[in-house]
């Protein structure tokens, strides 16, 4: 409160001056503030004059601020120092007038001598409170003014920073825009560059094959043009030859016939040749050889080698056929093929009842292959195609002869040939391929074809190992064999079907496995060949040409060999093939020839058997290291 009325004491003197005009010029009650009261306040004063004779007005300047005379300025520029005029005694020559505050402090003094002296200070203490609260309120006006100015001012900038991140990203995709283009223009850049790279390369490429292809075919040209000379000659030298070994034979021929028509020993040979000629005996070779010696020219052997091996080219049969019952030649065997038919019959088969000769096989599979023979010989009478077979198991297990007697019964010809056999043969086997099966397309009857060890030529195409002249052949039988034959039946044997191509496995129709003989089976085996080679050895009739030249065999007495004997071998002989039975039976024919009395008794017999499986074990022992080792 003290800083309050000190404040308003303060303000009161400073406006001393400006109500002292108003309290000397009336003498009525002044209203102060809003206040709802009237009093007098001084009565006896007199206002001073002012300076100028005339009364202050309340609305004049300031106590303060003295209004400067015209007088007391320079008009002239650049005059040096110059002491302003002081019109006013009462001021000082700064301009201070001390009268203000005279008339404050008398005013003070009259108003703390009046009796409304009270009053007044609470008239002033209302006035400056209310002064200050319009000060606070135009405060409060100027924080708000300021906050809405703030907010403005926020919100302008907000607006301002939008527009700001919304140009740099503007900018930023303008940025990213224009790299992605000069990325896209770089990689075009780079496209273009490649295709013309690419196509420089194709052009040097396809100047240097050209210019390659030139070379060769000039080079081509001059060795077709050298071996086209060398051909000329060799034909040439090849027609004289011909010409000359022609003339020559015919010549030796000739002189021949002159020589056994005067000859009567001569004559009887050449009668007799012709004789075996037309009765189909295989003895074409010897009669050449025997006319050979006779006319002992070495011109005429040449003439007669020259020409047979023309023969024998156009109807011999393909080098690669190992065994065949249509014979070397058409006219070969005819005669002995009908006469053993005739004699033989179906003894043969008859043998041990089981309608296939010397093949011993497990019951199952026996029927199986008589079911195959009778629809083999069905498909033939009926012009079906054949169906091709696979036969697999271990060696010595029957395929190949199975193979000869279903073919027998199946009423076609047969040939055999092995895989080993085709790749001695390097770039010509193609040909022999094709010669093959040219003839046996030939055969009115039909053909069935084993081909025994067939993994040697016929396995996968991709092996390492595999040469191409194989590759080459196994692609000529794939060819020959693409479609259903009805001329030609195609029976495989292998140990290991595993390592067929399998193009070749696509072409078997019927698969039969081959596996070893029982002990019932071994038994009859053993009887089979027991029969073959102990029983009929030295019974068997030789021929007129055996009966000069050969010895007659010794006939091998049996004594106390019994069927408890021979199951007791067949027992002992598990794991054995047929063919090793046969060789056990070979074995002991041998053993008997080496004794004294030519006489085969259960001792000798158990003795061979014992030694043989002994052996046997041995050999599968050694197989087994040799497997652990590989």
């Amino acid at each position: 409160m003290a800083k309050t009325c000190a404040m308003g004491l303060i303000s009161a003197l400073a406006a001393a001056s400006a109500s002292s005009s108003l309290l000397s010029q009336t003498n009525q009650n002044v209203a102060f503030a809003d206040g709802p009261f009237n009093f007098p306040l001084f009565s006896s004063s007199s206002p001073s004059p002012s300076p100028s004779g005339s009364p202050q007005s309340s609305t004049g300047p300031l106590p303060s601020q003295p209004s400067a005379s015209p007088a007391s300025t320079t008009d002239k520029e650049g005059s040096g120092n110059v002491k302003a005029r002081n019109d006013n005694p009462r001021t000082s020559s700064a301009g201070f007038d001390p009268e203000a505050l005279e008339r404050g402090a008398k005013a003070l003094r009259e108003i703390s001598s009046s009796s409304n002296a009270k009053k007044a200070f609470e008239l002033m203490k209302k006035q400056e409170e209310t002064r200050q609260a319009e000060l606070a309120e135009r405060a409060a006006e100027f924080k708000a003014m300021q906050a809405q100015a703030e907010t403005a001012e926020n919100e302008y900038q907000r607006a301002r920073n939008q527009e700001l991140v919304k140009l740099q990203e503007e900018s930023a995709i303008r940025q990213e825009q224009a790299r992605r283009a000069t990325e896209e223009q770089i990689q075009a850049q780079r496209r273009q560059t490649e295709r013309e790279k690419a196509e420089i390369e194709r052009e040097t490429i396809r100047v240097k094959a050209m210019a390659e292809a030139e070379g060769r075919a000039h080079e081509a040209k001059l060795a077709e043009e050298v071996n086209r000379r060398m051909l000329v000659d060799r034909a040439n030298a090849e027609r004289e030859k011909w010409v000359a070994a022609i003339n020559t034979t015919f010549d030796h021929i000739g002189g021949g016939l002159r020589a056994i028509l005067t000859d009567q020993n001569k004559l009887v040979v050449a009668v007799g040749g012709l004789t075996a000629l037309a009765a189909g005996v295989d003895e074409l070779l010897q009669v050449h050889s025997i006319l050979s010696s006779e006319f002992a020219s070495a011109d005429y052997r040449e003439g007669a080698r020259v020409i047979w091996g023309y023969v024998d080219r156009i109807l011999g049969q393909p080098s690669l056929i190992r065994e065949s019952s249509r014979g070397k030649y058409p006219w070969s065997g005819m005669f002995s093929r009908a006469m053993s038919s005739l004699r033989n019959g179906d003894k043969t088969s008859s043998k041990n009842g089981n309608g296939f000769g010397d093949v011993i096989l497990h019951p199952s599979l026996q029927k199986r292959i008589q079911q195959l023979s009778g629809a083999t010989a069905n498909t033939k009478a009926h012009q079906a195609p054949f169906r091709n077979m696979l036969f697999y198991g271990p060696p010595g297990t029957g395929k190949t002869m199975a193979a000869r007697e279903l073919a027998r019964k199946s009423g076609l010809d047969y040939a055999l040939m092995t895989g080993g056999d085709v790749a001695p043969l390097g770039p010509q086997a193609v040909t022999k391929i094709h010669q093959l099966f040219d003839w046996a397309k030939k055969s009115k009857r039909g053909l069935l074809l084993f081909i025994d060890e067939a993994d040697a030529f016929l396995c996968e195409r991709n092996k390492t190992y595999m040469s191409e002249a194989q590759r080459s052949a196994l692609n000529a039988l794939l060819f020959r064999t693409g479609d259903q034959s009805k001329d030609i039946v195609l029976a495989l044997a292998t140990n290991r079907p595993g390592d067929l191509d399998s193009a070749v496995a696509d072409r078997i129709d019927e698969v039969l496995e081959f596996p070893l003989p029982g002990e019932d089976e071994r038994f009859k085996l053993l009887k089979l060949y027991l029969d073959k080679y102990i029983a009929q050895a030295g019974s068997r009739k030789p021929g007129l040409l055996q009966n000069l030249f050969k010895k007659q065999q010794q006939k091998i007495e049996i004594k106390g060999l019994t069927d408890d004997i021979l199951r007791e071998a067949a027992a002992k002989t598990e794991g054995f093939s047929g063919r090793e039975i046969a060789k056990l039976m070979a074995s002991v024919q041998a053993a008997v020839y080496g004794s004294e009395n030519c006489v085969l008794d259960p001792s000798l017999f158990r003795e061979v058997v014992d030694y043989k499986v002994a052996e046997h074990q041995q050999r599968r022992k050694l197989a087994g290291a040799d497997g652990d080792g590989a």
